[in-house]
């Protein structure tokens, strides 16, 4: 029988094996990241590629009602329909950001689309639309928030 001072201890790891598990580890989380940021870049590239080439469908506007119903049923006067990154206006968001006239010249794709839809047929049964930048990444615009009201007139 052995006693504790006599057993055999047990061989400690090596640095050289520490740092090889540490940069197998690091190798593994980089392949991660990058297979994060490829998927990422594809979901980005399919919502340009739809902001751009696709039109308003039914599905949308479903989504567009059920927002304003819920909003109205909750005893507001707006909701927030549609976003969309400020990049995808023809002036970056600039116009909007700072509330010029004319900023609708600025649209491009399905926010140019939206604005017409509601042009020819909220704005005649007295729905407003707002525009406004929604987020301010690096203190840059980042995207753009569409509204629709529905505000009583102030006498």
């Amino acid at each position: 029988m052995t006693s504790p001072e006599t057993s055999t201890p047990h061989p400690m790891t090596s640095a050289e094996e520490l740092r090889k598990r540490a940069l197998e580890l690091q190798l593994l989380e980089m392949d991660r990241n990058d297979k994060i940021k490829a998927r990422e870049a594809k979901k980005h590239a399919d919502f340009v590629e739809d902001f751009f080439r696709k039109s308003i469908g039914e599905a949308e506007r479903t989504v567009i009602k059920r927002l304003v119903m819920k909003a109205a049923a909750d005893g507001k006067y707006e909701a927030l329909i549609y976003s969309f990154p400020s990049t995808f206006c023809s002036d970056s968001g600039r116009a909007i950001n700072n509330n010029l006239p004319g900023w609708q010249k600025t649209l491009q794709g399905k926010a140019k689309e939206l604005l017409e839809l509601f042009e020819a047929v909220a704005r005649p049964q007295g729905y407003g639309l707002k525009a406004m930048i929604i987020s301010f990444p690096d203190g840059m615009p980042g995207d753009v928030g569409f509204f629709l009201t529905w505000e009583p007139p102030v006498d």
